[in-house]
C-alpha cells in the first residue's frame, strides 16, 4: 500500500516530486534522500545555525539544508546555501559574508548532477 502523503503545500509537494523525477532521470540519489527528509513532518525537518555550515562546508562546496537555516553564529566563508526556508536574520549574514541563498528547486535545475553539494541537517 502506498503512503499516503499529507503535505497541503503545493509548492512543496511540486518540489517533492520534481525531486524524485530529477533522480530517476539522471540516476542521482541526493535529490531521493531530499525527497524523502521532505516527505516526513515538518517538526522532523532540520534546522541548521550558520555556525555548523561554517564548519562544516569547504569553499567549494554547496550547502544543502532539507529544512531550515537559523542565523546563530557567524557565517565565515562565502558559501551558496540552498534550502526550503531561511530566518530573516539568517539571509542577512550570509549576504554580509558575501555568500548566496537560493532555494532547492533553483540548485536542482543549476546542478542536475549533485556535484559538490553537501547535506546537513
Amino acid at each position: 500500500m502506498a503512503k499516503k502523503n499529507n503535505k497541503k503545500n503545493p509548492v512543496l509537494i511540486s518540489l517533492i516530486h520534481e525531486l524524485k523525477k530529477q533522480t530517476s532521470e539522471n540516476d542521482v540519489q541526493i535529490w531521493k534522500d531530499i525527497a524523502l527528509r521532505l516527505e516526513k513532518s515538518s517538526r522532523s525537518w532540520s534546522e541548521v545555525n550558520l555556525d555548523r555550515i561554517s564548519k562544516y562546508i569547504g569553499d567549494k562546496e554547496t550547502a544543502l539544508i532539507p529544512g531550515k537555516v537559523l542565523s546563530d553564529g557567524d557565517l565565515t566563508k562565502k558559501v551558496t546555501i540552498a534550502a526550503w526556508s531561511f530566518s530573516k536574520k539568517s539571509k542577512e549574514k550570509i549576504k554580509e559574508a558575501g555568500g548566496k541563498t537560493i532555494t532547492i528547486e533553483e540548485l536542482m535545475k543549476n546542478n542536475p548532477e549533485g556535484k559538490n553539494i553537501r547535506i546537513l541537517g
